[in-house]
C-alpha cells in the first residue's frame, strides 16, 4: 500500500479494509468515522438511520465558495468463494496486488464504496484547497439503499454533491436507474420422500456473476435461471419432485452458483443424467465468451422430503417463465446502447416450510419500472406465490442546467486533454434518493475504474485512483 498513489487515499483505504462494514451491520464503521472526525475537531453528526455527516471549514481564502457535499456509502457486499474461509463481521478483507490491479483473497474487495469513503477521509485529514465541505457517509446502501432513505431533509446544506460512487474513470454520470425489489413465497409442508424414487443434486458453479445493473447486459449467465431450464426440460418428462433450491445470496447480484435436490422414477435416472450432461454442453456453448469457468456437477444423493407436487410444479414454471436480463434499452437515439429497464432473479432459498425468491428490477423510466415489476409480480401470483413488493426508490434525471457538470467536464479536460464521457448508468445510485429529499441539490457521480463488483473477482484499477484523486482536487479547488 505504502508504494501506492495517491499515498493517502491507499492508506485510508487499508484502514477501512481492517474495519468489518457488511451491509446493515455497519456499527464499527459508524464508531471509526465518529471518532474519526471528533478527533480532528470537525463537526461528526450521526443520524438516527447511523449516516455520518463531518463538516470541514473551507481552506483559507476559499470561504465564500459554495458549500460541496461529497458522498460515498460505508456498507461492502459481502461474497466470498466457497472454498474461503473469512468470517465478514469480524475479519479484515486481505488485499494484494496483481499488475495494475488490486484484489482481495477469495472475497469481495470492498473498494465498491471503500475507495470512495477513502479518498473523502483523506481530504478530510489533509490541506487542500477547498470552499466549506460536508463528507457525508450513507450506511446500508447495497442492500435498500435504507441509509439515504432513512436521511431527513437537513442533514445536508451543501448545494452541490459529488457522488463517489461510479466504476469507470472518465465516465460522469449525471442520471441513474431506480429499482424495485420483488420478493415471492411459496409455502407449503414437505411430503415423505416417495417410494421408488432416486434422488439427485445438480450443481453449477464458477459463473462470472457481477452487478445486476450494471452487468446485466453483458451476457453473464445466471445460476438460477441454468438450473430453472434444466428442471422445467425433465418436469416436462417426467413427474420430477423438488426437495430443494438454493442459488444466490444478495438482491443486486448475479447469482454465481447453485444447487438443486430432486427426486425422479427409478427408472428415469439414467435418462435424466443424459439429459444434464446434453444441457451442460448446451450451457458451454452458449456462454463460452462470458463463462469460461463454469463447472457442473451432478451425483445421487440421499432421499429427502419433497415439495407438495403441486407446489414443486408451480415453483418450477414461475422460475422458467420469470423475466431475466435486459428487458428493454433506452429510447433516445444518443444513449440508446443504455440498458433501461431489466430485471435479475437475485436468490433462492429453501426451508421445511417455504420456498422464499428474490428478484430485482430496475429502469430509469418509472412508468417501465412499474410495468416491468407488475410483469414479475404477475408470473409469480400465476404461480401461486404470495408477492411481496417494497416501494423501491426512485430514478435520478438528467439537470440539463447543471454547472456542476459543466465544471466537472471542464475540469476533466483540462487535466487529461480529452473529453470525458457524460452519462447514465443502468443501477441504483442514492442521487435518485437525494433529488427527492433536495430537488435543487445539483449533483454528479464520478470514480475510479472497478470490475468484478458484488463478487469475488472485484477488482480496483491502482492508476485510475490518483486520476479521480487529481480530477476530485480541481473540481474542488474550482467550484
Amino acid at each position: 500500500m505504502t508504494n501506492l498513489q495517491p499515498t493517502c487515499v491507499f492508506e485510508q483505504f487499508a484502514k477501512i479494509n481492517s474495519i468489518p462494514r457488511p451491509s446493515k451491520h455497519e456499527e464499527k464503521m459508524i464508531d471509526f468515522l465518529k471518532q474519526f472526525g471528533e478527533s480532528r475537531g470537525l463537526e461528526t453528526v450521526v443520524d438516527e438511520t447511523g449516516n455520518v455527516i463531518i463538516r470541514k471549514p473551507a481552506s483559507t481564502g476559499m470561504e465564500d465558495k459554495p458549500t460541496v457535499i461529497l458522498q460515498s456509502h460505508m456498507d461492502m457486499v459481502c461474497e466470498k468463494l466457497p472454498d474461503c474461509e473469512i468470517d465478514f463481521n469480524n475479519d479484515p478483507i486481505q488485499t494484494y496486488i496483481d499488475g495494475e490491479w488490486m484484489k482481495a483473497k477469495g472475497t469481495t474487495l470492498g473498494a465498491d464504496d471503500g475507495i470512495g469513503v477513502a479518498m473523502e477521509l483523506a481530504i478530510l485529514d489533509g490541506n487542500f484547497e477547498h470552499g466549506p465541505l460536508e463528507c457525508v457517509f450513507t450506511r446500508d446502501e447495497e442492500t435498500g439503499l435504507t441509509g439515504a432513505m432513512g436521511m431527513k431533509g437537513d442533514f445536508m446544506t451543501g448545494s452541490m454533491l459529488i457522488n463517489l460512487d461510479s466504476e469507470d474513470e472518465g465516465q460522469i454520470f449525471v442520471s441513474c436507474a431506480g429499482g424495485i425489489n420483488t420478493e415471492a413465497f411459496f409455502r407449503f409442508e414437505k411430503e415423505a420422500a416417495p417410494e421408488k424414487y432416486f434422488f439427485l443434486k445438480a450443481q453449477i458453479q464458477g459463473l462470472t456473476g457481477g452487478h445486476s445493473g450494471d452487468d446485466i447486459n453483458k451476457k453473464r449467465a445466471n445460476a438460477i435461471k441454468l438450473l430453472s431450464r434444466f428442471l422445467y426440460a425433465e418436469q416436462e418428462k417426467t413427474d420430477l419432485r423438488l426437495a430443494s433450491f438454493a442459488s444466490g445470496r444478495m438482491h443486486n447480484a448475479i447469482p454465481r452458483d447453485g444447487i438443486i435436490v430432486f427426486a425422479v422414477p427409478f427408472s428415469e435416472k439414467e435418462n435424466v443424467r443424459v439429459d444434464w450432461n446434453i444441457m451442460v454442453s448446451e450451457f458451454e456453448e452458449e456462454f463460452h465468451v462470458t463463462e469460461p469457468n463454469m463447472q457442473f456437477h451432478m451425483e445421487s444423493c440421499d432421499a429427502e422430503p419433497v415439495l407438495p407436487k403441486a407446489v414443486s410444479t408451480n415453483v418450477i414454471r414461475a422460475l422458467q417463465a420469470i423475466d431475466n436480463g435486459v428487458y428493454t434499452n433506452c429510447q433516445d437515439e444518443a444513449i440508446a446502447w443504455l440498458v433501461e429497464t431489466s430485471s435479475n432473479v437475485a436468490s433462492v432459498d429453501t426451508t421445511n416450510t417455504e420456498i422464499k425468491v428474490v428478484a430485482s428490477q430496475r429502469s430509469n423510466v418509472m412508468s417501465n419500472l412499474r410495468n416491468m415489476a407488475a410483469t414479475v409480480k404477475a408470473c409469480f401470483q400465476l404461480a401461486g406465490a404470495e408477492v411481496v413488493q417494497g416501494d423501491g426508490y426512485p430514478a435520478w434525471k438528467m439537470n440539463p442546467n447543471s454547472k456542476l457538470t459543466d465544471i466537472t467536464v471542464q475540469t476533466y479536460k483540462e487535466l487529461f486533454g480529452k473529453e470525458p464521457l457524460v452519462l447514465g448508468i443502468h443501477a441504483g445510485l442514492e442521487c435518485g434518493l437525494f433529488s427527492e429529499r433536495y430537488p435543487n441539490l445539483d449533483m454528479v457521480s464520478f470514480g475510479p475504474t472497478l470490475r468484478g463488483v458484488h463478487s469475488p473477482d472485484e477488482r480496483l484499477l491502482i492508476p485510475t485512483v490518483d486520476m479521480v484523486w487529481k480530477h476530485l482536487l480541481a473540481i474542488l479547488k474550482k467550484v
